[in-house]
């Protein structure tokens, strides 16, 4: 049997805690940039790019109406914002963990990519899942009251 879809993906809005993913992950991003500065890098690259999704997945979530662009913005940027997370996990943990730095120690073997391919697949298809179940998603009465207003 497969597993329940995510909240989002099953048009379940759970409130709050959209916001408190959306803080913890920036404060993720934007405490990497305090790290001594020694020119542009993956890592920074990656982290701007991150920031300015959760930009786009805040103003969503501020602007979220029952019906509108807001909704699949949101669960798109924030799933992508998501993905960013995880494939820096994927890549420190086959840097630091040394039962994978055995199994990719320059991140060109077949387990490295083996796992990128399937963080993306699945971020993709969470993805999909989210932006469709954003669609049917109940919100908070704040913003169905606000929308009609």
């Amino acid at each position: 049997m497969p597993p329940p879809p995510p909240a989002l993906g099953a048009g379940r809005w759970l409130g709050q805690w959209q916001a408190v993913f959306l803080i913890t992950t920036a404060a993720t991003s934007i405490t990497g940039f305090l790290f001594p500065f020694s020119g542009i890098t993956p890592a920074l690259v990656v982290g701007a790019i991150s920031v300015l999704t959760l930009g786009v997945a805040f103003a969503a979530l501020v602007a979220l109406t029952p019906r509108g662009w807001a909704r699949p913005a949101y669960a798109v940027s924030a799933t992508f914002a998501l993905y960013l997370k995880l494939f820096v996990l994927v890549v420190q943990s086959f840097l630091k963990v040394p039962a994978l730095q055995v199994l990719a120690p320059t991140q060109t073997e077949a387990p490295f990519v083996v796992a990128r391919i399937l963080l993306l697949v699945a971020s993709i298809g969470l993805g999909k899942a989210a932006a469709v179940g954003s669609r049917q998603a109940a919100l908070p009465l704040r913003a169905a009251r606000g929308a009609g207003a």
